[in-house]
């Protein structure tokens, strides 16, 4: 495939952008390819500026469940537009998603709307240090819960596909609140809390780690984490930003039947649209202000417009239970066809699933942490990521990201990725 529109831009986008890019991963410079310039988008693909075409598996990192340009949501902005794109006032529709959003996610009483899902988990914290008293937090290995500075410790996602895990610019002052454990390790934890006694306000962790790979926490660890917090009186944070409203429409928290105190989502909760929001427990969402002394706030937070959106997906979401059932089966499909090649090439892998999220790690150690992650062969993926993006399927570029399926998916698209992947792993056996 040619890039070379792609490319002219990139090259102009260099001289007016850090890296050419308004988000690092999208530099695809982790693997050596050439940064790609979507044009438009229908149901599973992309196409680019140059008018090449690819079997998405990035979707937008996770909003677009139903494939792009999905007739639910692309006729139905301009109605809204019309009427105003942003008031600085509140709206009928903000107290619609509002409502969906608590009656899907368990033990979430109260909600509050902001721009993006490094908001959410940055307010999710500021709550629960103002409710308890306390200053401390625990975070995990590999976990990334946005770029805020108290948060960007051991981060994944592009933090560590760039091998920046602690950022530069970062004061020290700001990050010595923030204990980092590791995932899956209850007893990790169990010795930093005794170490920190009476000092910590919150635990937050991704359940389902997404930006390290499709790391599943364990139930047991889950459960020890309720039990711990419930023991200390710690914020549990679930940051449901990737998880929420895609392996389940009550997110995580209903998959494993815990009820964390505290809950964040990000884009899809706005069908892709700039959003987050933050909610949890109402005696605690009551310290926000004006309701409480914990401020924060937003201008364009609740907007019209992804409101608008957000209902309608989350509405879709909620009336069609098998939307969820269709991800799975989907999911389950194309991890046991890769699972069939992989075996026949005695490959080193391991394949995680978790719904319609996915993960390929080129190793031969089990992956249940940050650490068995850092095991992987990147250099295999760099290769293999290639291959694929070259034959116009387009997987994150970043051996530490899920693929995202979408219902627009069908099996003879999914057939077709992996006759795909077994040339690119004929190629660099």
């Amino acid at each position: 495939m040619k890039h070379t529109s792609s490319l002219a831009l990139f090259h102009e986008a260099c001289e007016l952008m850090p890296g050419g890019v308004n988000s690092p991963v999208r530099s695809f410079s982790s693997t050596h390819a050439d940064c790609l310039y979507a044009d438009h988008a229908y149901g599973s693909h992309i196409v680019d500026v140059d008018g090449n075409t690819y079997l998405d598996y990035i979707g937008s990192w996770g909003p677009m469940i139903l494939g792009h340009a999905h007739p639910l949501l692309s006729g139905h902005l301009e109605e809204v537009i019309q009427k105003g794109i942003s008031f600085g006032l509140c709206t009928a529709q903000e107290v619609e998603l509002a409502r969906l959003i608590t009656d899907a996610y368990p033990g979430l009483s109260m909600v509050r709307m902001v721009n993006s899902g490094t908001e959410a988990t940055m307010s999710a914290i500021r709550a629960a240090r103002g409710f308890t008293g306390r200053d401390k937090i625990i975070k995990f290995e590999g976990c990334y819960h946005g770029h805020s500075d108290g948060l960007l410790v051991k981060s994944g996602s592009g933090a560590l596909t760039f091998a920046t895990p602690t950022s530069p610019g970062v004061p020290a002052d700001v990050v010595k609140h923030t204990l980092v454990c590791s995932y899956n390790d209850l007893e990790n934890v169990e010795a930093v809390i005794k170490a920190n006694e009476q000092e910590i306000a919150a635990i937050i962790l991704e359940p389902i780690a997404g930006n390290m790979g499709v790391v599943k926490a364990d139930p047991q660890f889950l459960q020890g984490l309720r039990r711990l917090c419930d023991a200390h009186g710690i914020v549990l944070i679930f940051d449901e930003v990737i998880s929420g409203f895609r392996v389940r429409y009550g997110g995580a928290a209903e998959l494993y039947g815990i009820v964390p105190d505290m809950a964040c989502f990000g884009k899809i909760i706005g069908a892709g649209l700039p959003v987050g929001a933050y909610g949890g427990r109402a005696d605690i969402m009551k310290s926000v202000s004006p309701s409480g002394p914990v401020y924060q706030a937003g201008t364009l937070s609740g907007n019209p417009l992804a409101m608008h959106l957000g209902c309608r997906l989350l509405r879709y979401l909620k009336e069609h239970p098998e939307t969820y059932t269709e991800l799975e089966e989907k999911g389950a499909y194309l991890k046991e066809g890769m699972q069939t090649i992989l075996q026949e090439m005695k490959m080193p892998y391991q394949l995680h699933q978790a719904g319609s999220l996915l993960t390929l790690f080129f190793t031969r150690q089990s992956v249940h942490s940050f650490a068995d992650v850092q095991t992987c062969d990147v250099t295999l993926f760099e290769r293999y990521f290639r291959y694929l993006y070259d034959h116009g399927i387009l997987i994150a570029p970043s051996p530490y990201e899920a693929m995202f399926l979408s219902t627009a998916h069908t099996y003879e698209e999914l057939d077709h990725t992996l006759q795909i992947m077994r040339e690119a792993l004929k190629q660099h056996i």
